[in-house]
């Protein structure tokens, strides 16, 4: 079945340590495990790796990337044995290439946290290919939803496309260490959630108006303090791409605090 799932997937290891800040993400990517049987392999477009042009992981047996620090010692033993997808590789530049789009293969790149968090706990028997792509680091949104419109091709194909971020991403908010005052910060990532609520999922919206919103992200109320650096909030794009082209329906999957903070997750499939 072809779907497509935006996720948030928390702060470093947290959802895993089980950090009561986490415990409803953490629930609601348990419960996606059956959301991914009988899909062939995921394309998983993670927030934590950046390059000029989209870059593929291409090891049919990635490694671990503990790309966080200052964690417990148990957070920097875990493993996700899923194997690569090499096989999803010429078929993914070949659909970014019809979008004017390049790409980079990467050998070496190993599973960062924006990939195994979230999958040791929507899909712990790690047994579906995965292929790790990159944002690209200008961090343009026409770019992304590029990116999206160009792997839609590919969706009919039982293949599942992941966006891995965040959708509030203030890390000195949510340590605690904002110049913004608690209560105004949680006011602020309520403004900007409805308004991304209202884009993704609003009724009465035609598919350009709504690539068209999201691609003006900026306009909404709230959206630098969500978001100082907007890696994180761009698989969305992707994701809402690959979904519009495709003519995917959406369903909000998420819609709770992270550490007092409104956060979204969102699943299209097709109508």
């Amino acid at each position: 079945m072809a779907q497509v799932f935006f996720i948030p997937h928390g702060g470093g290891p947290l959802p895993l340590l089980g950090d009561p800040g986490y415990a409803r993400l953490a629930s609601m990517l348990r419960a996606l495990q059956p959301r991914l049987d009988g899909s062939k392999a995921i394309i998983l477009v993670t927030a934590h790796w950046e390059a000029e042009q989209p870059r593929l992981a291409t090891s049919p047996h990635p490694g671990m990337l503990f790309d966080y620090y200052g964690f417990p010692e148990e957070s920097y033993r875990y493993g996700y044995p899923a194997p690569g997808a090499p096989d999803l590789v010429e078929p993914v530049v070949s659909a970014l290439a019809a979008q004017g789009i390049g790409a980079q293969l990467d050998p070496e790149r190993g599973f960062d946290h924006g990939t195994f968090v979230p999958m040791m706990l929507m899909r712990p028997e790690a047994d579906i290919p995965i292929l790790q792509m990159s944002l690209m680091s200008s961090l343009d949104a026409e770019r992304h939803l590029a990116v999206g419109r160009g792997l839609a091709a590919l969706l009919d194909q039982d293949i599942t496309l992941i966006g891995s971020g965040f959708s509030f991403h203030n890390i000195q908010a949510l340590i605690g260490r904002s110049r913004v005052d608690r209560e105004a910060g949680y006011a602020l990532a309520k403004s900007f959630h409805d308004w991304i609520d209202e884009a993704v999922c609003g009724e009465g919206l035609r598919a350009d108006q709504r690539a068209e919103r999201l691609a003006a992200w900026e306009t909404a109320p709230g959206a630098r303090f969500c978001h100082p650096r907007e890696e994180h909030l761009l698989p969305l794009h992707v994701c809402l791409g690959a979904a519009i082209e495709a003519g995917m329906a959406v369903t909000k999957i998420f819609g709770e605090p992270v550490k007092g903070y409104q956060t979204s997750g969102y699943h299209w499939q097709a109508a």
